[in-house]
């Protein structure tokens, strides 16, 4: 008589999971076919797959989950999500989240250090597989060429061998029809803009769309995109798309079509505390008023004119730097497992200048007018 274990396993095998993460949790994988039952903290959920798909993660989710088949339990796994970023960025160069059949898209990944010794993944269903890297030392990034394949979505994230340092982890979706709602790659954040297109395959001259939100008309116009200027909470839902188009380039008198997206799920969170920049006398000022105490050093980066998309880490992990050389600069903090985001703000050396100038003017010009006004009072009063 064999003995029936059950287990909750997470995928990607993260050593540590940050806010924003998409995991799966995976009740006794070669046993998944059989109806499931969930607890969250000793409740149970309505949720029955084997998988359990857990999007933008945030501490909310943190607490004990167990599965339950057959009458067997699993023993509790307890997840614990940081409200940290990790070491490294993967990001699309171009495009949203959903993807057509046969679609791929490059993503790119920048690191602090040299790319030596980084790996990258893909988490497609509960089988990892290792992905193709290309790198360009002298940019100080590298590509990776993300594709679906049978995949309804697939995880894509990078990590360096030997030590825990990894990047955020990218989940790409796939549809099987000619209009994509599509939002974001990265997760939508408390107070920022966000933007959701609605994108027809190949391109055609778009007449008309209409958004939803939960099934319930939100916008109709000619315009491609809804946005959001500043996301909450309350913007959680399921967003699809109508769109109402034509394939005039192709054919002067190509007849009208319309078609639905498929429904895309948008989750809007509260994110990490951020770091904030600003300029002083000489330089710029690096601060992280909602950080926790463990943030303790600051890593400052300098990004030229010419090239938006490198970015070079700066020796300095004081929370001051005198600014030398012109073009952006953005700072965050070390916080041991992980880091704050970056701040929002990327300050101009050449505007830093400008303005101190025009201070240092104005000062000059009051000092002058005072002393002009002294004089002044002063031979009236003799």
């Amino acid at each position: 008589m064999s003995v029936f274990f059950l287990s909750v396993t997470l995928r990607p095998k993260f050593l540590q999971v940050y806010v924003g993460d998409d995991v799966t949790l995976i009740c006794n994988r070669k046993g998944g076919s059989k109806p499931t039952t969930w607890f969250f903290n000793g409740a149970s959920q309505t949720h029955e797959d084997y998988l359990m798909l857990l999007t933008a993660v945030t501490p909310n989710n943190n607490g004990v989950y167990e599965c339950e088949q057959d009458g067997t339990k699993s023993e509790p796994y307890a997840l614990t999500v940081l409200n940290l970023e990790p070491y490294a960025q993967l990001s699309p160069s171009v495009g949203g989240a959903v993807m057509t059949i046969g679609d791929g898209r490059n993503l790119m990944l920048q690191v602090d250090d040299d790319l030596k010794d980084w790996s990258c993944f893909v988490l497609m269903g509960v089988s990892t597989y290792r992905l193709a890297l290309d790198v360009d030392e002298k940019m100080k990034r590298a590509v990776i060429f993300a594709e679906l394949k049978e995949a309804k979505r697939a995880t894509f994230w990078c990590k360096k061998k030997k030590v825990d340092l990894r990047s955020n982890a990218v989940t790409l979706k796939k549809t099987e029809r000619m209009v994509m709602l599509v939002p974001p790659v990265i997760p939508a954040l408390q107070g920022e803009h966000v933007d959701l297109r609605c994108v027809v395959w190949g391109r055609p001259k778009l007449e008309k769309a209409v958004f939803y939100k939960d099934k319930t008309p939100i916008q109709s116009s000619p315009e491609d995109t809804y946005t959001i200027t500043n996301a909450t909470q309350s913007d959680n839902g399921n967003y699809s798309c109508h769109a109402t188009y034509r394939f005039s380039h192709i054919s002067a008198g190509a007849g009208q079509k319309e078609e639905d997206s498929d429904a895309q799920e948008l989750k809007v969170i509260d994110g990490p505390p951020a770091a904030v920049i600003s300029a002083s006398t000489n330089g710029l000022q690096c601060s992280c008023p909602h950080c926790p105490d463990d943030c303790t050093s600051y890593h400052w980066y300098h990004t030229l004119f010419n090239d938006t998309h490198t970015r070079r880490k700066l020796p300095e992990n004081d929370a001051f730097i005198i600014i030398e050389d012109e073009g952006l600069y953005k700072c965050r903090m070390n916080c041991g497992k992980g880091f704050s985001r970056f701040s929002n703000q990327q300050f101009d050396s050449k505007m830093i200048s400008l303005f101190y100038h025009v201070y240092f003017g104005i000062l000059i010009l009051l000092v002058f007018y005072a002393i002009n006004a002294f004089s002044d009072f002063s031979a009236f009063s003799v």
